[in-house]
């Protein structure tokens, strides 16, 4: 593998699309907490799923609409079925494609808890995504090509691979019962609809660490701009309040383990990705800023530290342990050469 090798970077996506998203704020396009549903309507009509009568879902209006700003936070009260088992059921009884699919219909999955009464990992960014496209006038691809990836020459990165891409892009392996990894024949399901804002892109460890090195010297890289340092600095801050980030409890076991980032801390969402609020020894200090990928690949910014990384991996399930240890041991060894 190089610098240049091509991974799937799953759910590290979320980041590039909540800076697309956040670019427009700054430009006045959009706002954080104006409805969703006054951008996209279709949102207006998510109801809550509640449980169900036999295989009948039990739905009802959420109390209030989600914001944008609840889209950015994972707290608009949509989730995804491999960490919500009543999702995956409601998609089963209901034939409703999850969001993996590729599939439009996806986006008529319910909530599963009112706008802002919880933290829950879900399918938000994938809304966003269609926010961006709206508001922006183009394609999320074209939009991000415009408006970061070019910017940050970032010519790796994006919802699909050329020839030659395809010809550097990692085998997915996965975990098995004895210990040992096996390649798998990966692919997200043909014939997408929609390029997904939340977990679509390819991507180089090269062109993303342009990106997270650009979040790290807020909003510039390389002679180029792509947000305010005030917005970067927004996005940096705490935006659920007294809500917590919590455990994402599997609900297949083949995709993702229970997952939780620093046990026993508090830790906080801001406008694209987690915060941790305490420092976790000989490691990142209070205020960084990280998320992941399904297949095992993790970033994460330090203000305080001035370090911005990133390691990639292409294992399933999210969470392996032995990917996770392998993670420890990177973020150590980065910590100790400084």
């Amino acid at each position: 593998m190089t610098m240049d090798t091509i991974f799937r970077i799953a759910s590290m996506t979320k980041a590039v699309t909540s800076v697309a998203a956040m670019q427009l704020v700054e430009q006045g396009k959009l706002q954080l907490d104006q409805p969703v549903a006054s951008v996209i309507p279709a949102f207006g009509e998510l109801q809550v799923l509640v449980g169900f009568y036999g295989d009948n879902p039990a739905l009802r209006p959420p109390a209030s609409q989600a914001t944008i700003r609840h889209l950015l936070t994972h707290t608009s009260g949509l989730g995804y079925e491999i960490w919500n088992a009543d999702l995956g059921r409601y998609q089963k009884v209901t034939n409703t494609p999850g969001i993996v699919s590729g599939q439009k219909a996806a986006f008529r999955n319910p909530l599963v808890a009112d706008p802002g009464s919880t933290w829950n990992y879900g399918i938000n960014t994938d809304w966003l995504g269609r926010v961006v496209e709206e508001v922006g006038g183009q394609t999320l691809g074209v939009y991000m090509r415009r408006n970061i990836f070019d910017p940050l020459g970032m010519k790796d990165t994006g919802f699909s691979e050329t020839e030659e891409q395809k010809k550097r892009l990692v085998t997915v392996h996965a975990r098995q019962a004895d210990g040992s990894l096996a390649p798998i024949d990966f692919s997200w399901p043909a014939g997408r609809e929609f390029e997904n804002g939340g977990h679509g892109l390819v991507s180089t460890a090269r062109d993303y660490l342009a990106f997270v090195r650009m979040l790290l010297n807020e909003g510039t890289y390389s002679g180029a701009r792509v947000l305010r340092a005030d917005t970067v600095a927004q996005m940096r801050q705490n935006h659920i309040g007294d809500l917590l980030v919590t455990m994402m409890k599997s609900a297949n076991p083949a995709m993702s383990n229970d997952a939780e980032f620093f046990p026993g801390m508090k830790k906080k969402h801001g406008l694209g990705f987690v915060i941790n609020t305490e420092q976790w020894p000989g490691m990142r200090a209070v205020g960084s800023c990280c998320w992941a990928g399904l297949f095992n690949s993790f970033y994460w910014f330090d203000p305080t530290k001035r370090i911005a990384a990133a390691i990639f991996m292409q294992i399933l399930p999210f969470a392996d342990p032995k990917a996770m240890e392998v993670y420890t041991a990177f973020e150590k060894a980065v910590y100790a050469s400084v």
